[in-house]
Formats: C-alpha cells, structure tokens, sequence
C-alpha cells in the first residue's frame, strides 16, 4: 500500500510517500518546505504567521497527495509544536484550516523514532544516536543490540542562529553565545549519565550536510557514509572563521543552510567531544523511518 508521512520539523516540514507492507518499505517520493518554524515563535508562542505558514505548506501537500491519488496519510510535529505554550490552539487552528490531525511527539517519543529509523540501514551494537534538529537534540544509548535510554533536550541549530547570531554568519561573539547556550542546554539534561561511547549514528539535515562537506574537503567515497571526529574538527573550525571562503563553501554545496549551518556544526561538535565519540556515521533513514515502522507498519 502507498502511505504518506508529513513532518513537522522546526526548520523544514518534509513529506515523504512510501510503498510498504508488512515487511518493509520503500520511499517513492520525498519533497520538503524550509518553512522555519521556530523562527517564528515569540516568547515562547508560535505566532499566527507561524500558523499560517504551517497551513499553507499542509494544504500545498495536500494538493500534492490528491493529483497522486493517495488517501492514507499521517502527520506529526516535533519541536515545532511541542516546544512553544500555545501548542493546543496551534494544533487546533490547523485542524480546523486544514483538516488534518497532527500528532504532537515528546521528546522520548521523538528520541526513540529517530533511533528504530536510523538502525534501518546502520548495524550498531553499542553506540549513540544522535538527531540534531532545527530546535531540538534527541540523543539515545544503544547497548546490547537494544535500546536503553532516550531524550531530548531544547536546543537545536535554527533555535542557535535566532537566539545568537546577529548576522548571517556567526562571528566570534555569536560563537561564544552559541557555546554558552549548548552548555546551559545540557547543563541539567537527563542525559547526564550516559557513557562516553566510540560511535555515533546521526540524522537529520546537519549530520547529512556534514557528510556532504566531508566528502568534498577530505576526498572520502562517494558511497561513505561516516566520517571521523578529527575531519568534524577541521570542517567545524574552517566554517567557524566566518569568512567568504566559509560562506562561498556553504552556499556551494548548502545554500539553504547558510544561516544554521555552523551553529548545527558546533552542537555536533560539543556532543562529540562531551561522549568522546571517534566517528560518526550517518544514516539514510531517521525520525519519519522510525514512526512508520513503530506507528504504521506494525498495525499492518
């Protein structure tokens, strides 16, 4: 059967078409809006405008799924939505604009589906996970060959920019308030007790754009799918001089995360360092992967 996922994520939403059954899947078709969301929150509300523009994305998918005749569709929020006070009438407007429900999912929920998504094309027996978002991180602990410990902490590359930087680029002193807000982040997370590990498995748009960038600078294999923390250290520090070079390297190969980019770097680089991880791998598949197998798929 064809099923629809739509993503509310707090720098894109992202839909994704799929061909499943009861043992697997298979993505037809992906399309996502770098509609921002998280910009658009004011003291800790999510502004009409933000309504409206996760409406205006909802119905321009909408159309989408009705000229390919699929009717089966679901649609969850991540941080966009659970991180702001006005969730309830948030979802509300946009039942009654659009007419879709939207699942709000806490942070562990989020954790958790990022991790069954990711360990769809990643073997990883003992390791972290890791999703850096526009707003959020979720973080888990794989030991064993199962999962042991999920969370979520109110930090994410998109939130980074807005609350530190001043311009496009960070310079030195939005670094520094970069830094500062990632320490106070973690600073009384629950996620305190998890242990130094050598490997981490990440999604979402940062680890992905590392990747990309790591490919280029350091000659690695088009078909990698890892990188190491030395080669994170050398991109992180090279984006982190703010220069043109930096500028004219993201917009080559990143345009669209010219403004996140480096305070997404700089949140991968800290967990990196805080669990002394030696390589990072990224996986193809992360929180959407993760709800259809959990949510979907098992129903089937």
């Amino acid at each position: 059967m064809k099923y629809a996922l739509i993503d509310m994520g707090s720098n894109s939403i992202r839909l994704t078409v799929y061909d499943l059954d009861k043992s697997g899947f298979k993505i037809l078709f992906k399309e996502k809006i770098m509609a921002g969301l998280a910009g658009y929150v004011e003291h800790g509300r999510l502004t009409q405008d933000g309504i409206d523009c996760a409406c205006r994305s909802l119905r321009e998918f909408q159309t989408t799924l009705e000229l390919l005749h699929i009717g089966h569709l679901a649609v969850f929020a991540t941080a966009s939505l659970r991180n702001i006070s006005n969730t309830s009438q948030a979802v509300e407007q946009i039942r009654q604009e659009t007419g879709v429900e939207v699942e709000v999912l806490s942070g562990e929920a989020e954790a958790e589906c990022g991790f069954y998504g990711a360990v769809c094309d990643t073997e990883l027996a003992e390791g972290l996970f890791g999703d850096i978002g526009g707003a959020s991180t979720e973080l888990a602990l794989l030991t064993g060959g199962q999962l042991q410990k999920a969370g979520s902490v109110p930090v994410g590359s998109l939130k980074l920019y807005r609350d530190c930087v001043k311009n496009i680029l960070p310079g030195k002193g939005s670094q520094q308030r970069i830094t500062d807000a990632i320490r106070a982040a973690f600073a009384g997370d629950e996620l305190k007790d998890i242990p130094a590990m050598d490997h981490l498995v990440c999604v979402g748009g940062t680890a992905r754009a590392a990747l990309r960038l790591s490919k280029s600078l350091f000659g690695l294999p088009e078909s990698s799918r890892s990188f190491t923390r030395e080669q994170l250290e050398q991109l992180t520090e090279r984006l982190c001089k703010a220069d043109k070079d930096a500028a004219d390297l993201i917009l080559r190969y990143e345009p669209e995360r010219i403004h996140t980019l480096i305070p997404g770097l700089m949140l991968l680089r800290y967990l990196v360092e805080r669990y002394r991880v030696s390589d990072i791998a990224v996986s193809r598949y992360g929180v959407r992967e993760g709800y259809l197998r959990r949510r979907i798929q098992l129903a089937l």
